[in-house]
């Protein structure tokens, strides 16, 4: 009957921020948040939520808008080439697109249509999915992450990248904290047979993984060429914030930035062996809020 209770509780988007954050968080992992003394990886990501809100964080988790932080940062050769930058899903001129390429939606996670053969996609889906995309917003489409609070709906084109001798390519993504990357998540054939690892900055294997729709890796993950590098770049774009997660490229031994992410998975999947979550959350050092301010709005 709680968990019933919950499920209701969380459609009403209108609730105040520390109150719906409890409901949420608690609905699915079973439990309780104390926003005054947070431990856990999800529970400080939920108060990141609420009470960390620097205006950069819009800026950075759009996927068009990001760029030019990236640029400032470590320069425009980490950037993937943009083909062109649409404010609607009506302008989009498929016909002008290349034979491959990437259309991405700038206002959330999952609004990607990858186009290996041009010749091959259906328009009438793709329209589709982008005029349901476009209506969406990714703030009020989940746990309220504040981060997506006022970025404009939009979609990118970018170039479509390949790896020499894989179907997918492989994900990279910099689990960062105060600025200091501790570990990171590989992702794999993310379409098929999606298979995942976690490694520290030793790419030594972790024991830990978290919860999710694919398969821990039994096998070793190769080291990718470069390595270094990608953990200085990311500890570069991750700056000071308490938490961010820093997601790169390596297209054979050339970074390339994807995105940041402030709350993965929404605050909703836990890590396992369960003791992690505590672990990790140790890692983030949440800043205070000033005196009489109902929000952290500084780095």
């Amino acid at each position: 009957m709680r968990r019933l209770g919950l499920a209701l509780l969380k459609k009403c988007k209108f609730l105040p921020d520390p109150f719906y954050a409890k409901v949420y968080y608690e609905y699915y992992t079973g439990k309780k948040l104390d926003l005054e003394n947070p431990v856990e990886f999800n529970q400080k990501i939920h108060w990141m939520k609420v009470y960390y809100r620097p205006k950069i964080l819009n800026q950075l988790v759009d996927k068009y808008a990001v760029r030019q932080y990236v640029e400032e940062k470590i320069g425009p050769q980490y950037l993937n080439e943009l083909i062109a930058l649409y404010n609607s899903a009506s302008e989009v001129d498929f016909d002008a697109l290349p034979q491959q390429y990437v259309l991405k939606g700038t206002h959330g996670f999952h609004f990607n249509l990858i186009v290996p053969d041009k010749s091959k996609l259906n328009l009438k889906k793709a329209r589709f999915l982008l005029r349901k995309w476009q209506m969406k917003n990714q703030y009020w489409r989940g746990g309220k992450e504040w981060a997506y609070k006022d970025v404009p709906p939009r979609f990118v084109a970018e170039k479509f990248l390949a790896e020499l001798g894989k179907e997918e390519i492989a994900d990279y993504k910099f689990y960062c904290f105060n600025g200091e990357p501790k570990f990171v998540q590989v992702d794999e054939d993310r379409s098929t047979e999606h298979r995942r690892a976690y490694y520290n900055m030793a790419w030594e294997k972790q024991a830990f993984y978290r919860q999710g729709n694919y398969q821990p890796m039994e096998d070793d993950y190769p080291k990718p060429p470069a390595f270094e590098e990608m953990v200085e770049v990311s500890r570069k774009l991750a700056d000071r914030f308490p938490f961010v997660r820093v997601d790169l490229y390596n297209i054979d031994g050339r970074i390339l930035f994807g995105e940041m992410t402030f709350y993965p998975a929404d605050g909703r999947n836990e890590f396992l062996p369960d003791e992690y979550n505590a672990i990790i959350g140790s890692y983030i050092q949440l800043p205070e809020i000033p005196a009489g301010k109902p929000f952290r709005t500084e780095i």
